[in-house]
């Protein structure tokens, strides 16, 4: 019985202490309220971002005048250790400085396209005739030899349904029941893996789909095609870019091409399958950048104070690049002012804190993470082999935001159920700003994977959605004007709390077990 007593004393005791440790501090979490809702600098830190720098691609000169900026700002409030960190080589910079294009005849109508990312110059003016071409498979290019010089080519493809714009609205914000749902475990199977719709045989598909992009690309400029249009996905002129050819140095040339709006496509789609002449103009000039072929992150730091534990870590962070046809607004400049901001209110406010705090604006997730990656290769682990690096016993945890411009809701857990109770009990004094969900649920697809693949307690914070998916998300409305003012204070408070609890806890923050390597299959 009185081992028993003993046992339960020791435990409650246990308890008592984590408890007390994870308890937010109400005067700080006051002070930090009142910095970063009444003295915001947050949206002047966005403009900067966008505006300003201008669109951010991978390797771009609007990329490193951001980090630039990002760099000398936090030199400004008194970081230390801030500068731009190279992480391996990455590749060709590039960037529009021109884009033109109009339909001339039957009659005159500038349209709306965007070049693909990393393709080249029309080298001046062209004018041409539109040509709509049925390439299915590579057979099928013999018949165009000899047919497309000087054409400016598009395929036969449907363009998006009627009822797209009148089934939901743009925009959004998690209901509470939605936020109910997320705490409850998730589904398994859904969406992901190649299990999915097409079976088996997709790897398949992507390979065949794949090499006949590269002998079409390569047909295209062996017949001098002077310019291609393929159509955006999106509808009302809002246009979603992508990549048209790689951003490697060794990459293969490719033909011009314009990723063009649903509703100018299909205009000229109608007229040319109807048998009506179309003529376009077009006049682009983008530039490569190969001076410097490195990727390059920025990090800076509040120092820590506590003798025991300066040398260990809290980090906080997003990605700083975008894609390029608009500023990159709710992404992922919203982020990286959310933590830039976070880090200008725990320097104004004079914190000492115990464990060193450090942001990290990452370049090139847009590509695949690459940034976030291979800082933690170099720092912490390598995924293909998990031999640890000094540093990796030195992180407590890193906080990332990257979902757009809708206020914080909540935190996911990543399948890490000991730091659940911790989340939960730092979001109670936020439940007012409408943040109190803590989901055990994993989710993907940024930085914070590249922590959490190799062991290290990672985190994104659960945002509302807005109309990040349907409007905003590598498009051309990616702009200064969709971000929200109000979230973005409000994310910035949440974020600058639990990197200050982060930092004061006598504990590190609890860890998964490490997960097993996984080494790089060749393809």
């Amino acid at each position: 019985m009185k081992k028993k007593l003993l046992i339960g004393l020791l435990f409650t005791a246990c308890t008592a202490k984590l408890f007390a440790q994870d308890t937010p501090d109400p005067v700080m979490v006051q002070k930090i309220r009142d910095e970063g809702l009444k003295n915001s600098k947050v949206m002047d830190i966005a403009f900067q971002l966008t505006d300003v720098s201008g669109p951010r691609l991978a390797g771009s000169p609007g990329l490193k005048r951001a980090q630039d900026w990002a760099v000398n700002q936090l030199k400004t409030w008194g970081m230390v250790n801030a500068n731009r960190e190279a992480w391996g080589k990455f590749g060709k910079g590039w960037e529009v400085q021109k884009n033109y294009a109009a339909m001339t005849v039957p009659y005159y109508h500038a349209i709306i396209a965007i070049p693909k990312a990393w393709t080249p110059s029309t080298n001046g003016l062209i004018k041409g005739d539109v040509m709509v071409v049925k390439i299915d498979t590579i057979t099928d290019l013999e018949k165009y030899r000899g047919k497309l010089k000087g054409k400016i080519v598009m395929t036969d493809v449907k363009g998006p349904a009627n009822e797209i714009n009148f089934t939901r609205p743009d925009a959004s914000r998690y209901t509470d029941s939605a936020l109910l749902a997320m705490t409850k475990p998730q589904v398994p199977g859904g969406r992901g893996g190649f299990g999915g719709p097409g079976g088996p045989g997709r790897r398949g598909n992507f390979a065949t789909l794949a090499a006949l992009r590269t002998a079409v690309a390569k047909f295209e400029i062996e017949e001098g095609v002077a310019l291609v249009l393929s159509q955006a996905r999106g509808t009302d002129g809002t246009v979603f870019t992508t990549n048209g050819a790689s951003y490697r140095d060794t990459a293969k040339a490719v033909a011009p091409e314009l990723e063009t709006s649903s509703e100018d496509y299909q205009r000229i789609l109608r007229l040319v399958k109807a048998g009506i002449k179309v003529n376009m103009e077009a006049d682009i000039k983008t530039e490569f950048f190969t001076n410097d072929l490195n990727g390059y992150d920025v990090v800076g730091e509040i120092a820590g104070t506590d003798p025991k534990l300066k040398d260990q870590l809290v980090m906080l962070g997003g990605h700083l690049d975008s894609w390029h046809g608009a500023t990159g607004g709710t992404d992922n400049a919203a982020g990286a002012a959310v933590m830039l901001e976070a880090m200008r209110i725990l320097k104004t406010l004079g914190v000492k804190p115990r464990r060193t705090i450090r942001i990290a604006l990452w370049s090139s997730e847009e590509q695949g993470e690459f940034g976030s990656k291979n800082y933690v290769t170099n720092h912490f682990a390598d995924v293909a082999d998990m031999i640890l690096k000094p540093e990796h016993a030195k992180l407590s945890a890193y906080y990332n935001l990257d979902n757009g411009t809708g206020k914080i809701r909540g935190i996911y857990a990543q399948g890490d159920t000991a730091i659940m109770p911790i989340f939960q009990t730092w979001l109670t004094p936020f439940k007012d700003l409408g943040a109190s969900t803590v989901t055990i649920r994993n989710t993907g697809s940024t930085d914070h994977e590249s922590f959490d693949q190799v062991g290290l307690p990672g985190f994104e914070f659960l945002q509302d959605p807005m109309d990040y998916n349907a409007r905003t998300h590598h498009s051309n409305q990616d702009t200064y004007d969709k971000i929200s003012e109000e979230d973005l204070k409000q994310a910035a408070v949440i974020v600058a709390s639990f990197v200050y609890n982060t930092a004061q806890r006598d504990d590190m923050m609890p860890r998964k077990a490490l997960p097993k390597p996984k080494p790089v299959v060749a393809r």
